[in-house]
């Protein structure tokens, strides 16, 4: 029988199989002696060992698609990071460190501002552009209003999505507005662990139907960049690509070097100043690293 892992705990692994309900599986002595660790998202074959409990064994690991390292889950389409607009106010590097990280694992990403209803409309409209214009698609949301529901909605249908985010910034509010049958799957796996069900403390995938998952990970507070020498992050800020071969010096890392296209464009206010001042900074914390 085929499922899905959506959550892993102290061995179990809770899978959701289509028309059955979700399966409490433990893995055979065959991954762990194959040095394979099973991960939230994967698509499995499991047995059934008992019905009427709903237990069972992992049985197989299907080939993955991916695998992100952070947060540690496979077979993802795409993330949306979601911050607030205030309450607390968006740390864009903090931020710029997410899409950093996801755009060295390929996964497209969607930026989600909550808390809409609170804003300032300026401010708002300044986060709007920055990201906008380094081309994430960018949605103003308010789970209490409902405002930019419907958007992201769309954005999220028929697609694995990993929601993710600093904690305080609404995401079990905004998953819970947009699906609120996500709750009855937390009451279910919540019965079985005897857990809490209010704070994420590990990565749980939510079946929503029509092929969409939401995987709500737990919340951050700070973020390491990725292994990367510094000559590479300009490969990761979409907004250069288009002045990359404009540069008067071939491999120009966009810091220090004369008539450089990049530095030309934020003097003409076509990248964001801040989205440049972070990428300066990370430049250094990588050329940092490397000395020590």
């Amino acid at each position: 029988m085929r499922g899905k892992i959506i959550r892993g705990i102290a061995g179990f692994y809770y899978v959701h199989v289509p028309g059955t309900g979700i399966l409490e599986c433990k893995a055979k002595g065959i991954f762990r002696n194959r040095n394979i660790k099973p991960l939230v998202g994967d698509d499995v074959i499991v047995e059934f060992l008992d019905e009427e409990k709903k237990t069972g064994n992992l049985e197989e690991i299907l080939e993955r698609k991916n695998r992100l390292i952070r947060p540690s889950v496979a077979n993802v389409d795409q993330a949306a990071v979601i911050f607030a607009v205030s309450f607390p106010k968006p740390n864009r590097n903090l931020l710029d460190r997410f899409l950093l990280t996801m755009e060295t694992q390929d996964l497209p990403v969607c930026i989600c501002f909550n808390k809409s209803d609170e804003g300032q409309r300026d401010e708002m409209e300044t986060l709007f552009t920055a990201y906008r214009s380094a081309g994430y698609p960018v949605c103003m949301i308010s789970a209490v209003s409902g405002e930019g529901m419907d958007r992201l909605h769309q954005i999220l249908e028929g697609k694995t999505t990993v929601f993710a985010g600093p904690s305080g910034v609404g995401k079990s509010s905004v998953m819970n507005t947009l699906f609120p049958e996500a709750n009855m799957e937390i009451g279910e796996i919540s019965d079985k662990i005897k857990r809490g069900k209010h704070t994420t403390r590990h990565s749980e995938l939510f079946y929503l139907g029509e092929e969409t998952y939401v995987m709500d990970t737990p919340g951050f507070t700070a973020l390491s960049l990725p292994e990367l020498e510094g000559e590479e992050l300009k490969r990761y800020y979409p907004e250069f690509k288009p002045y990359e071969d404009q540069c008067r010096f071939q491999g120009c890392v966009h810091i220090h070097e004369p008539d450089c296209s990049v530095k030309q464009a934020l003097q003409e206010g076509r990248i964001p100043e801040g989205r440049y001042e972070n990428y300066r900074q990370f430049y250094e914390e990588l050329a940092s690293r490397r000395k020590y």
